[in-house]
């Protein structure tokens, strides 16, 4: 492999809507590639239709994307000791973490400079944590990470607004199956996270 393009610029897509936002912050400055890499996501039919709209975009817009692999129960092995706590907790910082990690060995083999993810769209992730992790793998990857909160600046507002433009699907959870249980409320889940949020790690 030569050296780096620095110009070059992984982005990690979440989902079309967050994706199609941060596309356009980099789309002129950089040579996008988008990576969409998403194991947590469940059911399945959830992660097609996610992966679906995404496709949908790239080929509006031409740029590339890779699809990684559903592997889904690796990242539920992984997870598992934390399925019990919630948003913002230790369960997505390993969520994160694989995705992240993921992402940055995708950018070394196809030779790209930079990576930075489309998560902190959302105004339910933790840009601190995300932007934390990433520092993390810059060091241990020597691949540049491009921090950012984007949703500041009404960038989750405008993400929004292009959904509408685009038609996108926009989900009701997170992505896994953990997030879906503890946004429908189920009575014996939240019960077991009371419990749990007692006695495992921070």
């Amino acid at each position: 492999m030569g050296q780096l393009e620095t110009r070059s610029l992984l982005i990690h897509a979440c989902c079309a809507p967050c994706i199609s936002y941060v596309y356009e912050l980099f789309a002129d400055s950089h040579d996008v590639t988008v990576f969409f890499y998403n194991p947590n996501i469940a059911p399945r039919s959830e992660y097609a239709k996610r992966l679906a709209e995404t496709e949908r975009f790239a080929a509006e817009k031409k740029f590339t994307l890779v699809i990684g692999d559903y592997n889904a129960r690796e990242w539920t092995m992984r997870v598992k000791d934390y399925r019990f706590l919630g948003e913002r907790s230790p369960r997505c910082r390993e969520c994160i973490t694989i995705r992240l990690e993921a992402s940055f060995r995708k950018a070394r083999e196809m030779g790209i400079g930079a990576v930075t993810t489309s998560l902190s769209v959302s105004p339910h992730k933790d840009a601190a944590m995300i932007n934390g992790i990433g520092r993390i793998l810059e060091e241990r990857y020597g691949i540049r990470y491009i921090e950012g909160d984007f949703k500041k600046g009404d960038g989750y507002r405008k993400s929004v607004a292009l959904s509408r433009v685009y038609g996108f699907y926009r989900q009701n959870y997170c992505g896994c199956i953990y997030s879906r249980l503890e946004r429908g409320l189920d009575p014996a889940w939240a019960a077991k996270a009371a419990q749990s949020s007692q006695t495992m790690p921070s």
